[in-house]
């Protein structure tokens, strides 16, 4: 496995400052996206469609056929609950015919990984990280939060799992790097940030919506909380988020 440059297609600062990010190209030419994301930005099977045929199509160089372009697969995994009607905590997507379910290509692959739900199996004993690899190592991301799956881990390390043992010892190894414990708690401080502004925007737009909305109509509502949100601060991706209005409207709202 080679490791590949992991910014290689972050277009925007968000992008690049939110999302932890590993690319790599496998033995048999295949391509990896691996990706953390902790808040719901709400557009997740947009930029997953996005960034998986931005990586697909970075393969074809001059005078390539396309008989050598190999599989490329985004794995997304996320600190939030995504899809809501499936209750496994790892979906798998790919083309299928709709009717016969024929798989048209394994070319295209994305993964879904939802840790809350894994943490529900896993506090009611319906996965066992002794028994699956891929349920210990989502249950690593969490360990420093939850001292039982740490304890875990650690025997399971000792006892049967060096590649697990050490990466475990590498973080610990990292994390007493002043330098590494100052970025980590600036990270986590700004993405809490970003995920209470996210919350008290989606409480305003729902508590003004609900109110201008009974009053005066449902779109007379929504453009009022649009300016308060425009006064607020927040960006047109979000305010277009809380209220459906398209960027050109609210870009009139702006120059109102």
């Amino acid at each position: 496995m080679q490791l590949l440059d992991p910014h290689f297609n972050k277009e925007n600062q968000e992008d690049k400052r939110s999302i932890l990010d590993v690319h790599a190209q496998l033995e048999d030419g295949s391509r990896v996206n691996i990706e953390i994301q902790l808040n719901n930005k709400h557009d997740m099977e947009k930029r997953t469609l996005y960034y998986w045929s931005k990586m697909y199509s970075s393969q074809m160089k001059e005078g390539m056929d396309y008989g050598e372009l190999c599989k490329t697969i985004t794995i997304n995994i996320v600190n939030f609950r995504y899809l809501s009607h499936i209750h496994n905590y790892h979906s798998t997507f790919q083309l299928y015919e709709r009717e016969q379910k024929l798989l048209l290509t394994d070319m295209l692959e994305i993964h879904f990984m939802e840790l809350p739900k894994l943490l529900i199996k896993w506090r009611n004993r319906e996965v066992d990280p002794r028994e699956d690899q891929l349920v210990r190592w989502l249950l690593l991301l969490e360990a420093s939060e939850d001292e039982e799956i740490t304890q875990v881990l650690e025997e399971i390390a000792m006892q049967e799992d060096q590649v697990l043992k050490k990466a475990m010892d590498e973080w610990e190894r990292v994390s007493q790097d002043p330098e590494v414990l100052l970025a980590y708690e600036a990270r986590r401080k700004a993405l809490l940030e970003e995920k209470s502004a996210l919350k008290r925007a989606e409480k305003l737009g729902e508590e003004k919506g609900k109110q201008i909305g009974e009053e005066i109509g449902e779109k007379k509502g929504i453009i009022k909380v649009a300016l308060s949100m425009i006064q607020k601060g927040l960006d047109n991706q979000t305010i277009a988020e809380f209220t459906n209005l398209t960027p050109e409207e609210i870009d009139k709202l702006r120059r109102q």
